[in-house]
């Protein structure tokens, strides 16, 4: 069943809630968990379902990603046949390289799609974390009949400084989706989308180009919303973790929530390995009084200070008198002697020096730009 779908992820969101984050790089580029992307969670659920045939559309700001995914070897996707096929915008008679919207960037990628000789397509974004396989859900697409089934989630927490992409499902007893709203002021259905979809590939092509005909270029607002009607939509529910990265207050949210036990156990299921680019570092090293406390130290970090509730990059230093409480530190950060950093968020290659201290809120943490030297 699996070797008759194919997936294709779009990386082209453009959040500017997501503010320093995606200053010089993509959404799917973002770090999150340690020593993992955005990007390597969605690709890690459709390689674990089966499939080896996956198309990455990228738009902007998408050379850190090209540098992460390489040939796709960490995710045995370098193959002769199928594969990982990275495709950015170019220029042509019809295309300028730059995509007015989704519709626009699908339509731009349609000969890989007509390439493809499997028969269904998991369309996916790259800002929403989960870990699952399609295999249920491809196969309830197949028995219901439907013709777009949405992967969603059931919240009930509603912050609407956080709402990007918010598609929310109405449905019937038996999972069909009767309506769909996008972005509501005061959301009536806790059902909300998880950025997945499954369809015949055929039907994307014709929602595809019809949009585009009529100059319409928003996948959720012109092509989903615009045929829940026409169309049999059905909803797929997925119950466990999931992250989505609307906004800094988010992305540090969801990152802080790992240090639960549950979560983490949910979100790196053993059973669903979650693949990212090897970098062979040498094992953290705790020297003097270095400690950490209920924090995630990657590999390649050396601690000589205090580390309570934080999450760890590779190759962060943390320099002997330093406290780090309720931080996320990116990779190759460094905290000089007797400096103290609360509720911070330090993007790559961030130095804060000697005795310094730099203290944001849980509600509202501060980021360091990726190089900053404080």
């Amino acid at each position: 069943m699996t070797n008759n779908a194919f997936g294709l992820i779009y990386t082209g969101e453009a959040n500017a809630q997501l503010r320093e984050l995606t200053f010089s790089r993509s959404v799917a580029a973002v770090p999150f968990g340690g020593r993992y992307r955005a990007i390597d969670f969605v690709l890690s659920n459709i390689v674990n379902t089966g499939i080896s045939n996956v198309g990455l559309i990228a738009q902007r700001n998408y050379h850190s990603l090209m540098d992460h995914l390489g040939s796709g070897k960490e995710w045995d996707l370098h193959r002769k046949r199928d594969g990982l096929f990275i495709l950015p915008p170019f220029v042509t008679k019809d295309n300028t390289g730059v995509y007015k919207g989704t519709v626009d960037a699908i339509r731009s990628v349609l000969g890989f799609v007509r390439r493809s000789s499997q028969k269904y397509v998991i369309l996916s974004g790259s800002h929403t974390i989960f870990n699952t396989t399609f295999d249920d859900m491809i196969r309830q697409h197949i028995e219901t009949g439907a013709d777009i089934t949405i992967m969603y989630s059931e919240e009930h927490d509603f912050d609407r400084s956080e709402q990007y992409d918010d598609l929310r499902l109405t449905m019937a007893e038996d999972g069909r989706i009767t309506d769909l709203a996008f972005n509501p002021y005061m959301p009536d259905s806790p059902y909300m989308g998880c950025d997945a979809y499954i369809m015949e590939k055929t039907l994307l092509e014709y929602l595809v180009e019809d949009a585009a005909a009529h100059g319409e270029y928003d996948f959720m607002r012109d092509v989903l919303i615009k045929n829940v009607k026409k169309y049999t939509f059905y909803g797929w529910r997925y119950r466990n973790f999931v992250a989505r990265l609307n906004s800094v207050n988010a992305f540090y949210k969801y990152n802080m929530a790992l240090l639960r036990p549950e979560v983490q156990a949910d979100l790196f299921n053993r059973e669903h390995p979650i693949y990212t680019k090897v970098k062979d570092e040498v094992p953290a090293k705790f020297a003097g009084d270095g400690r950490a406390v209920n924090s995630m130290v990657a590999d390649g970090c050396i601690i000589e200070g205090e580390v309570e509730n934080s999450i760890l990059f590779r190759g962060v230093h943390i320099c002997k008198g330093a406290k780090v409480k309720d931080s996320i530190l990116m990779q190759a950060s460094f905290v000089g002697e007797g400096s103290e950093l609360t509720h911070m968020v330090l993007d790559k290659g961030v130095a804060v020096l000697t005795g310094r201290r730099l203290s944001g809120h849980s509600n509202y943490p501060v980021i360091l730009r990726k190089g900053t030297t404080v």
